[in-house]
C-alpha cells in the first residue's frame, strides 16, 4: 500500500497529509536565489520613469526613491485593455526595443499568423527609428494563431517555448493575447494564467501577457476575459482604457475637445519595486507608437494655475 494512504476503521482508505519540507525556505536562503531587480527599457516613451525602488541615502540614512529606468526584469506583467487602446502597439514596441538591443525575444501571437506579425513588427521598428534588418532574426515568432495544437493544448505550448528558450537562450517574452489561450473555456483562464506565470518564472523571463477586456467591463478596471484571473496572478498590470469626449465637462476634465478621443494608462500594482499610481494620459501618435503622458491631476492643475494666473 502505498504510503500516503491509511486503512480507516471499515477498511475505506484515504489519503494522510504530508509535510513538503521542500516547499519551506527560510527568508536568507530564499534571497541567495533572487534575481536582482533592475529596470529594462521598454522602448515606449514616458513608461520607463513610473517604477522605482526604495534604498537607503548613506549620508542622510534615509528612505529615499531611486528610479527603476525601465519597467522590472523578470516581472510578468498583464496589458488589459478594450480594443484600440494600444495594446498591440506597446507590446510590439517592447519587443522591438530588447531585439535592437541585441537580445532574444520570443513573441507568441494567437490572433494573427506570423507573416502578418513581422509587418507590424517591422512597421514598429520603423517608427522608432530603427532598421529591422538589422536584429530581426533576434524576433522568434511561434505562431499559436495558426496551429491549434499550441492554441488548445497547453503543454505542447510550454513544450515549444522551452525548446526555444533553450535553442536562442530568449530573455523576454510577449503573448499577444494570453486570453486567445482559454477562448470558449474562461473558467480555466486562472489555470491557464498560472501554469504560464510560473513557466516564466522557472524560465527567468521578462513578459508581457496582452489580456482582452469584455466590452461590458469597466474600462479601468484590471478585469479582463476571464474575470481577474490574469491580474491576481502576474506580477503587475497596465491598464489601458479610452474614452470619447462628448460633454463640455469631459473636454475641461481632460484639457481636450468635443469628439476628441482620450486615451489612459495606469499601473495597477507591482509586486516587485514601487511604482507612480497616478492615471495618465496616453497618446498613439500619427506614426503609430504609444507616448505615456502625463498624470491627469498634473494636467488639471496646471490648467487651474494657468486660469489664476499664476
Amino acid at each position: 500500500m502505498d504510503k500516503g494512504f491509511e486503512k480507516k476503521p471499515y477498511g475505506e482508505e484515504y489519503f494522510k497529509p504530508q509535510v513538503v519540507k521542500e516547499a519551506v525556505w527560510l527568508g536568507g536562503e530564499a534571497l541567495k536565489k533572487a534575481p536582482k531587480i533592475e529596470g529594462v527599457p521598454s522602448g515606449i516613451e514616458g513608461l520607463d520613469e513610473l517604477f522605482f525602488k526604495a534604498e537607503v541615502d548613506p549620508q542622510t540614512g534615509k528612505v529615499v526613491k531611486k528610479p527603476l529606468g525601465g519597467i522590472p526584469k523578470y516581472a510578468v506583467i498583464n496589458l488589459t485593455g478594450v480594443s484600440d487602446t494600444g495594446k498591440s502597439l506597446m507590446a510590439e514596441q517592447f519587443a522591438v526595443k530588447r531585439a535592437s538591443e541585441g537580445e532574444k525575444v520570443v513573441f507568441v501571437t494567437v490572433e494573427s499568423p506570423a507573416p502578418f506579425v513581422v509587418v507590424g513588427l517591422k512597421e514598429r521598428a520603423t517608427a522608432m527609428g530603427l532598421k529591422f534588418e538589422e536584429f530581426e532574426n533576434n524576433l522568434v515568432i511561434v505562431d499559436a494563431a495558426s496551429n491549434h495544437r499550441l492554441r488548445n493544448n497547453l503543454p505542447d505550448l510550454l513544450e515549444t517555448l522551452a525548446f526555444v528558450y533553450k535553442t536562442y537562450k530568449v530573455k523576454y517574452t510577449v503573448i499577444d493575447s494570453i486570453t486567445g489561450l482559454y477562448e470558449a473555456k474562461e473558467m480555466m483562464a486562472r489555470q491557464v494564467v498560472r501554469q504560464l506565470f510560473n513557466f516564466m518564472k522557472k524560465w527567468y523571463q521578462t513578459a508581457i501577457f496582452v489580456s482582452q477586456k469584455r466590452s461590458g467591463h469597466e474600462e479601468l478596471s484590471a478585469e479582463a476575459a476571464g474575470g481577474y484571473a490574469v491580474s491576481h496572478v502576474v506580477d503587475c498590470t497596465f491598464v489601458v482604457a479610452k474614452e470619447l469626449v462628448l460633454t463640455h465637462y469631459q473636454a475641461k476634465l481632460y484639457g481636450a475637445e468635443i469628439g476628441d478621443l482620450v486615451r489612459f494608462f495606469r499601473i495597477d500594482g507591482c509586486r516587485l519595486c514601487g511604482h507612480d499610481t497616478r492615471l495618465h494620459l496616453m497618446e498613439i501618435t500619427e506614426v503609430g507608437l504609444v507616448k505615456i503622458g502625463p498624470p491627469l491631476s498634473e494636467v488639471r492643475k496646471r490648467k487651474y494655475q494657468k486660469k489664476e494666473g499664476t
